[in-house]
């Protein structure tokens, strides 16, 4: 393995379509921070086994700690639960980290996968980190949230 500081990303901010709608959200300015570096993008839901497009999701209450602790589901908008699928996310993504010795993510602001300081609750923005969010912390990544 080199020695070469690889840097988790949210892949819809890179302009990957995979977010739940099926579009992405290019972040300019973190491209640009980014370039000529190793970055390893990653969707949580899709590697959890969820399809793009999908019904957006939401964590029902707590927040990503709360869902990995067991007190807590992540549900679609179609009444689905979808714990599961958003937890084998978090730990695919956390083997990803592990084996880059990552030591910062940038990730999507608000997602039940993602959301570092935010995350959406019946529609409003609540405080709250998501699901891969609350598994990279645990692991002493520094996350930088990116709108």
């Amino acid at each position: 393995m080199s020695d070469t500081e690889h840097i988790i990303v949210s892949a819809c901010l890179l302009g990957m379509r995979t977010r739940y709608d099926g579009k992405s959200k290019p972040n300019a300015a973190l491209l640009r921070k980014l370039k000529g570096k190793a970055v390893i993008p990653v969707c949580p839901e899709q590697l959890g086994g969820l399809p793009t497009p999908r019904p957006g999701a939401e964590i029902d209450k707590g927040d990503g700690r709360d869902v990995l602790a067991g007190r807590a589901r992540v549900v679609n908008s179609e009444g689905k639960n979808v714990t599961k699928q958003y937890i084998r996310g978090a730990t695919e993504v956390a083997k990803l980290a592990r084996k880059f010795r990552v030591k910062a993510a940038y990730l999507k602001s608000k997602s039940p996968a993602c959301g570092v300081k935010s995350i959406k609750r019946k529609g409003k923005i609540v405080r709250g980190c998501g699901v891969t969010a609350a598994k990279l912390r645990r692991m002493g990544i520094k996350l930088i949230e990116v709108p």
